[in-house]
């Protein structure tokens, strides 16, 4: 398979969850000369729809300051003929939201965490 072919049927996957009612992500990255698509998404519902689409196994979480805003980053990957699809949830959280943080999300599976 080629490259190209490998990264326009990782699209036309992407395509088809749209279709399929899956909220369109705010920003889709194709990138030139390798086999990766990166989504990114509005919200957490959006995220765990567009994992259970792809059947996304593998998830990473990392909080980070932002120039005085608290941010975490979730990300789900999963490899597909050879193409690296990620899934990405940017969230701004308070100081408030720090508790949330540390309690377990009953959605994710034990393996995932």
């Amino acid at each position: 398979m080629t490259e190209l072919a490998t990264r326009a049927q990782a699209f036309c996957l992407i395509a088809e969850g749209v279709a399929a009612g899956l909220s369109g992500p705010w920003r889709l990255y194709l990138a030139r000369g390798c086999r990766y698509v990166s989504l990114s998404v509005g919200d957490r519902a959006e995220w765990n729809a567009w994992r259970t689409y792809l059947g996304c196994p593998e998830l990473s979480v990392r909080v980070y300051d932002a120039g005085g805003e608290i941010r975490r980053s979730s990300v789900a990957e999963v490899i597909l003929d050879s193409c690296r699809i990620s899934v990405e949830l940017v969230e701004e959280v308070s100081t408030a939201d720090l508790d949330r943080l540390l309690v377990v999300d009953p959605l994710v599976e034990p393996e995932e965490r």
